[in-house]
């Protein structure tokens, strides 16, 4: 009898702790499926500062102030510390940014941040590497990062008013790696953080902008935070014409951590046009192709490349119902690359999954 009564229990314990477990796989997946932003299959810009020195500014930014690249005990690769208070830092060169683009990066707050960083776009007439201007350019948009709540401010120097936007107090976490995503699209501004929408402006740019620089900056500030993997992508390609039309489909908004496998919650957008897709096509069969760079043991990229492709089909089954059957995958490894693996930006074009119409 007692044996009987504490196998029940433990039956119990079981239940209750499988079932708390499927609820919170079930919220995280609900809570990033408003991951809607598709990126394209054009890297515009990248930058993981793994060509700097440790201890020196980065080699393509300007700044007013101090800033120098460092490893961390918490996250992998190089972070640049922006660690000069009333400072701005200027990507130095010039970026044709399209009228709808993805911005990614991984932010990292310190234990004092308090007043937040700034994050602008702007549109400049000149060669100035460096502009410390309040409002740099002449038009642009400034992206306050969440120290107490989300704000936006969309500016042109001939206008007495500014476009404001203000968001969810969904704040960065500080000492965390904060991967923020901003999408613009045309005069629209969305931004994402730690699965929530936390600003959706429909009217935040003013009309004519054709934004051409970037810049992190910040004022009265005590806080200095570190920042890495910057991607600038073109958004939104057409999945539907690309696969019927094209054949083949080169997606960079599928995310894996690195040497890891499983699919991250932020692909929800980009998946599901692939899904939309076959859905609309029933006859349409693909095959998921995996492919790295040339960091790492060539053996072991190839078969990460094809664990990789499994998980994208496995989360196309899984999660969008799309039958297995219609589905083959493959993995290249190095062995494809798409541009040279000597720069950050040639390897994170070459990081990717590419979807091929069979």
């Amino acid at each position: 009898m007692k044996i009987r009564f504490l196998l029940l229990i433990w039956t119990c314990i079981v239940l209750i702790c499988n079932s708390a477990y499927s609820q919170d796989n079930t919220t995280q997946l609900e809570s990033y499926s408003n991951y809607d932003f598709v990126p394209g299959d054009q890297v515009l810009y990248y930058e993981d500062f793994s060509q700097d020195a440790i201890g020196d500014m980065p080699a393509l930014w300007a700044s007013n102030g101090s800033g120098e690249v460092k490893t961390l005990n918490i996250a992998e690769g190089k972070w640049f510390h922006m660690n000069g208070e009333d400072a701005v830092y200027c990507y130095s060169k010039s970026i044709e940014f399209p009228v709808n683009f993805i911005m990614e990066f991984d932010f990292i707050p310190d234990a004092d941040y308090a007043d937040g960083s700034i994050l602008t776009f702007y549109q400049e007439t000149d060669d100035r590497e460096l502009n410390d201007e309040l409002y740099p350019g002449i038009k642009g948009l400034h992206v306050v990062l969440g120290s107490e709540v989300w704000e936006t401010k969309g500016y042109d120097i001939e206008q007495d008013e500014w476009l404001e936007g203000q968001g969810k107090k969904a704040t960065v976490k500080k000492e965390k790696v904060n991967q923020i995503i901003i999408w613009v699209q045309n005069r629209r501004v969305r931004i994402y953080h730690k699965g929530e929408k936390v600003v959706d402006m429909g009217t935040n740019i003013y009309a004519g902008t054709q934004f051409n620089r970037f810049r992190f900056s910040g004022w009265d500030r005590a806080s200095l935070p570190y920042i890495s993997n910057i991607k600038i992508t073109s958004a939104s390609p057409d999945t539907r014409s690309k696969l019927l039309t094209e054949g083949k489909l080169i997606s960079y908004g599928i995310y894996f951590d690195s040497g890891k496998d499983v699919v991250k919650p932020e692909s929800y957008g980009s998946i599901k046009e692939i899904a939309n897709v076959l859905k609309e096509y029933p006859d349409l069969k693909i095959e998921i192709i995996g492919h790295t760079d040339s960091d790492g043991d060539d053996a072991s990229n190839l078969g990460l490349s094809q664990r990789r492709a499994n998980s994208v089909k496995d989360y196309l089954v899984s999660q969008f119902q799309i039958e297995d059957s219609r589905m083959q995958t493959d993995g290249m490894g190095e062995t494809k690359p798409i541009e040279d693996n000597s720069t950050p930006q040639g390897k994170a074009k070459n990081r990717r999954v590419e979807f091929i119409k069979l």
